[in-house]
């Protein structure tokens, strides 16, 4: 895959480092000329320096044969502006982050895929998981996370059927019992204290669903 990221901080290096080792032809565009040739003694990419708002740097990059563009800056008006161009030039897959809550509609009427507020979201978890050592990241796939929590004593939803709790956009995959009992879970199945729940949710909906999970499984006080 011939992949475009836009932005080399944190997340951006990071993205870099997963493209590269995951095989993609990747290219980076960053303003700073350090950070630019930073990467390119660390990975195999092109490297750009330059503003992928102007459409003659996105040109040096490929935009034309690119698979994908990634946009990563902590500018939200760089960010969609860039992912615009791509749009103009056909690239099939455009996503992006973005910074402030109240821009998503502006990419979303773009037609960019978008995941919100990155360091809010790694905030929210952090928190969740600082708060309940029964809560453990399993898995992060491509559209959501996989979370294991495990019931307690005296929690809300204990001794209840899951068809009690309210879920929107997380869904109960398995139930590990004490005993080592594996059950697929149905809305009448009732959670017992110490069932280990394994937990998809949507990448969009983390921040809901940390924060019912704790609410109803996790005892107060």
């Amino acid at each position: 895959m011939y992949t475009i990221i836009v932005g080399l901080g944190g997340i951006g290096r990071n993205l870099t480092a997963i493209a590269v080792n995951a095989g993609d032809s990747v290219v980076v565009i960053d303003q700073d000329e350090e950070r630019a040739s930073d990467i390119l003694e660390h990975y195999d990419v092109l490297a750009i320096t330059g503003n992928a708002t102007d459409k003659s740097v996105l040109e040096d990059a490929g935009i034309d044969r690119a698979d994908a563009l990634v946009a990563t800056t902590s500018d939200d008006a760089v960010n969609l502006m860039t992912c615009w161009l791509a749009k103009r030039y056909d690239v099939g897959n455009v996503v992006s982050i973005v910074n402030q809550k109240e821009h998503s509609d502006l990419f979303n009427e773009v037609g960019v895929r978008i995941s919100e507020n990155p360091d809010e979201l790694v905030a929210t978890r952090l928190y969740y998981w600082a708060k309940s050592p029964n809560l453990q990241q399993v898995a992060s796939i491509p559209g959501g996370t996989i979370f294991e929590i495990v019931a307690d004593e005296g929690a809300p939803i204990v001794d209840h059927e899951i068809r009690e709790l309210e879920v929107r956009d997380f869904v109960f995959i398995a139930i590990r019992r004490a005993g080592g009992d594996l059950i697929i879970p149905s809305g009448t199945v009732r959670i017992r204290p110490g069932d280990v729940i394994t937990v998809f949710t949507k990448k969009e909906a983390e921040t809901e669903t940390l924060k019912t999970l704790n609410k109803q499984l996790i005892r107060s006080g």
